[in-house]
Formats: structure tokens, C-alpha cells, sequence
């Protein structure tokens, strides 16, 4: 059984004259939508073996943020291939995650995400299916479960969707 988790960065600032798109930081609310993502999946036990993270600069701060409330810190990469990523390389990249990792966490940028967790889930919630089929907003969290033993069987339709959220949907659950 794999787990894997798509996160999307969470809410960046717009950029600055003269600034590209890859050095975007987060904005506050970002921020603590970050923090809030982390505390979900320590407080669920969903905390991942390894986390794979594109290296732009607002999906680098989602992860120090979110990774701040594991009690330890798994290990992790930034993999060039997952910025502004179409899913087929997304994919690419999942598939040579070392079989000793049950759960990765993937941090990314939309369309690549949404249209790779839409082509992966075959089952699961069918609210969530849709809601996730209409949008896959900044801080979204995809949680698919897989009956293969190893990262490269992982194929289209092979999916099981978990949960999918965000931290303002979790808000409105909790209020």
C-alpha cells in the first residue's frame, strides 16, 4: 500500500516589479495556511516518509512552514522537474521514490497537480472527486491511496481518493 499526498503551495504574493514568478514568497495568509496543513497531517498521522518539493521559492516556504509541526522532520528533496510540471513528469518523478517510502508528500503548482490527481483516482468520495475535479485551490491537499507495492506501478485510474481539503474548508468543519 502507498499513500501519496499532492499539496499545492499555499497562497503566494503577487510579484514584484522586476521579480519572476519562481521567486514568489507566500503571503500571510499562505503562511499560516502552511502551518495549518502541517498540523492537520501531524495530528492525523498522515506525516509523510519523504517529502519531493519543485524549488520555487513559495513552494520551499509551504514546506518549512507545514514541515514545522512534525515532531521530527522527514527527509526531503527539491526536484527542478516538478516546477510548472504537466503531470506526465510529475509522474516521472513520483515513480523513482524508493520503495523503502510508504508515504510522499508532493509540493507543486497547479495545473499539473489537479490534472495529475484527476487522472490517478479512480475511487473514493464522490463529493470530493467532483469538488477536486472543479478547482484545486493554493494549500489544496490530495491524499490517494495505491494497492501496489512499489512507486513505479503507479498508473492511471490505480487511485483511491483519501481525502481531499483545504485549510478553509477545515475551518468551516471546525466552526
Amino acid at each position: 500500500m502507498r499513500r501519496l499526498l499532492l499539496m499545492r503551495h499555499a497562497k503566494a504574493e503577487r510579484p514584484g516589479p522586476g521579480q519572476g514568478d519562481f521567486g514568489r514568497v507566500l503571503a500571510p495568509r499562505g503562511r499560516a495556511d502552511a502551518k495549518t496543513l502541517g498540523a492537520y497531517l501531524a495530528r492525523h498521522r498522515s506525516i509523510p516518509d519523504r517529502a519531493v518539493i519543485s524549488p520555487a521559492a513559495r513552494t520551499r516556504e509551504t514546506w518549512a512552514r507545514a514541515a514545522g509541526a512534525f515532531e521530527k522532520t522527514p527527509p526531503s528533496s527539491f526536484e527542478d522537474r516538478l516546477y510548472d510540471a504537466a503531470p506526465a513528469a510529475i509522474l516521472d518523478v513520483i515513480k523513482q521514490t524508493p520503495d523503502s517510502v510508504n508515504t510522499l508528500l508532493v509540493i507543486g503548482h497547479n495545473p499539473g497537480l489537479q490534472e495529475l490527481a484527476a487522472m490517478l483516482v479512480t475511487s473514493g468520495d464522490v463529493d470530493a472527486r467532483e469538488r477536486m475535479g472543479r478547482e484545486f485551490p493554493t494549500s489544496a491537499l490530495a491524499t490517494i491511496s495505491f494497492a501496489v507495492e512499489t512507486w513505479s506501478g503507479l498508473h492511471a485510474r490505480g487511485g483511491r481518493l483519501e481525502h481531499f481539503l483545504t485549510p478553509k474548508w477545515l475551518k468551516a468543519a471546525n466552526d
